[in-house]
């Protein structure tokens, strides 16, 4: 029979908390994107890098706050732990290469087009993934159409935050673009999410020894989190990377105009030249 899906058990709980560590991924990945861009190339694998994980963690945060909310009435859910923690990983390494990408070779279409592909595809396998380390007792199938479509959104909004994240630099920028990868993401998920049907097995003997959602999602979702949260302060201890070119340097170059335009001490004006004194 045909298993009663609720993606919403704990109400609007945790779509927003999934969207708001979306967001939080994003932003702080992104802002890691825009201070390669500002600051010596020594530095730039070690922030792209960070960039990277920020981005993942908050991908797969994201996803599995919001399968915390996700039931099957007729059955019990339980999640395969190796592919669990293998879906991080994917997220990190695919959204890596994409970020990459824009960090070394800039926002030009080619590049820009491949990074968001790579990246929006990267989402979506962490997405799947994921799901596939779901076992319920019972046949898990999706829609191929719509599969197709979340598919889609991931790309296209994937493509658009890193346009904006390396094309306007400024901080309220880079804070719009967190937000629209955070729609990119929590959007493909609800429609991934849509896609799903479960025919549920008449024995109601579990298939599966995996743990339940709530044993094993909460303990594994700490570590992501704090990973957050230590980027965030490494984020807010970086002015550079907070203010952005424009405000870090607007002082220095003020300074640097006026230095320009004083006379030079122990030199002539030019069209003027030394004076003994008075003849």
């Amino acid at each position: 029979m045909e298993g009663t899906i609720d993606g919403f058990r704990y109400g609007w709980v945790t779509p927003v908390a999934a969207f708001v560590m979306a967001c939080l991924g994003g932003a702080l990945g992104l802002r890691c994107i825009v201070r390669t861009l500002l600051g010596t190339a020594s530095w730039k694998p070690g922030w792209l890098a960070l960039g990277a994980a920020s981005i993942g963690c908050g991908i797969w945060t994201m996803h599995f706050i919001a399968m915390i909310g996700f039931q099957v009435e007729e059955t019990r859910i339980g999640y395969h732990v190796g592919l669990t923690v293998l879906s991080l990983a994917v997220a990190i390494a695919v959204v890596g290469v994409g970020v990459f990408i824009v960090g070394y070779r800039g926002a030009g279409r080619g590049s820009l087009s491949l990074a968001g592909v790579i990246t929006g595809l990267g989402v979506a396998a962490m997405h799947y993934l994921g799901m596939a380390a779901m076992h319920v007792n019972g046949d898990i199938s999706y829609d191929p159409r719509t599969v197709a479509l979340s598919v889609l959104i991931a790309v296209v909004a994937a493509t658009a935050a890193l346009w904006a994240a390396v094309t306007v630099r400024g901080f309220l920028t880079s804070l719009g673009a967190s937000l629209v990868m955070g729609v990119a993401v929590s959007g493909m998920h609800y429609t991934a999410m849509a896609a799903v049907s479960v025919h549920v097995h008449d024995d109601t003997t579990p298939t599966w020894s995996g743990d339940t959602a709530t044993s094993l999602l909460l303990p594994m979702l700490i570590g992501p989190v704090v990973f957050l949260l230590l980027a965030g302060v490494v984020v807010m201890f970086d002015p550079l990377l907070v203010l952005g070119d424009g405000e870090w340097n607007r002082p220095s170059r003020a300074g640097r105009a006026a230095a320009a335009t004083e006379e030079p001490v122990g030199r002539p004006a030019p069209g003027r030249s030394w004076s003994a004194g008075p003849r």
